[in-house]
């Protein structure tokens, strides 16, 4: 929008402008600084959009709130993202706000413009900077968070304390806790940043722990063990003979006085009463029926 006043378009005069933005050259820049806000706004709403007096009138009204823009981003000031970042946002805010301030319900556009900017910084931090999903009560309480530390931080003349955040912005502890574990994910590290800078470095995935397979196997034991007792005892025998004792089907129908055939049915039954158990329905369907093996 700068600058649109020293650009000359084809066929203009040594002005740099023609036809209605002529006008530009009469009614000079300074007098477009006179005009109120509310005339400045008339003016760009009766001007086509290519108009350089319109892009004038504009860059005015931005001039006289870039202390607005810049008073809503300095609450972000301890967020990673470049405060020339977030002016431009704000000033997305403030253009959204200069089209559609209507003068006739209220008569102030600082008032109207301010909310709007802030809205536009939000926006930005919720859509644009957050590396996974975070609700958005979360996303709007850790932006609270930041600005009312910083503030307590002056009156106290020490860091507040997790109650005293918490009495300010009428929140429990445990939303406190929430926006914190939000701020974590704000911004992501490659796994591959190195964590000193010096020759050949470890990288931070060689500090991240892997998956433990004695995990899973526990979790799978304690599975077992809470439906272990709607079994029969002598299936409860058979299936420890069976995996515990590595016996066959045949052994394990001699230890019992049964047949090899009915061993087969008892385990078959019992692994499929656990499978049922432990499986979801469209899991279990996937599962064809327990085979047992001789």
């Amino acid at each position: 929008m700068r600058g649109t006043l020293n650009q000359s378009a084809p066929g203009s005069s040594k002005t740099g402008l023609s036809g209605p933005d002529a006008d530009v050259h009469s009614e000079s820049r300074a007098e477009l600084n006179e005009l109120s806000d509310n005339a400045l706004l008339a003016k760009i709403r009766s001007l086509p959009r290519d108009s350089e007096l319109r892009a004038a009138a504009c860059e005015i009204i931005v001039d006289r709130y870039q202390r607005l823009v810049r008073s809503c981003v300095r609450q972000y000031r301890g967020s990673p993202e470049p405060t020339e970042d977030l002016m431009q946002v704000g000033y997305v805010g403030l253009l959204k706000a200069i089209n559609n301030y209507n003068p006739e319900v209220g008569d102030s556009l600082s008032a109207y413009a301010q909310p709007c900017i802030s809205g536009e910084i939000k926006r930005h931090f919720r859509d644009k900077r957050w590396q996974i999903h975070v609700r958005r009560s979360a996303q709007e309480l850790l932006l609270e968070l930041r600005k009312a530390t910083e503030l307590m931080t002056h009156q106290l003349g020490r860091g507040p304390t997790e109650d005293e955040l918490a009495e300010r912005l009428g929140v429990g502890r445990d939303d406190i806790a929430e926006a914190r574990q939000a701020d974590l994910v704000f911004s992501t590290y490659s796994l591959d940043a190195p964590l000193s800078d010096r020759e050949d470095p470890a990288l931070l995935a060689d500090m991240l722990g892997g998956d433990d397979p004695g995990v899973d196997h526990t979790i799978d034991m304690e599975a077992v063990s809470t439906h272990w007792e709607e079994l029969p005892e002598r299936e409860q025998r058979i299936l420890v003979m069976r995996f515990y004792g590595n016996l066959t089907q045949t052994e394990i129908g001699d230890r019992l006085g049964i047949s090899q055939m009915h061993v087969s049915r008892l385990l078959a039954r019992a692994l499929d009463h656990l499978k049922n158990r432990l499986l979801d329905p469209a899991e279990a369907e996937d599962n064809p029926p327990s085979t047992a093996i001789a």
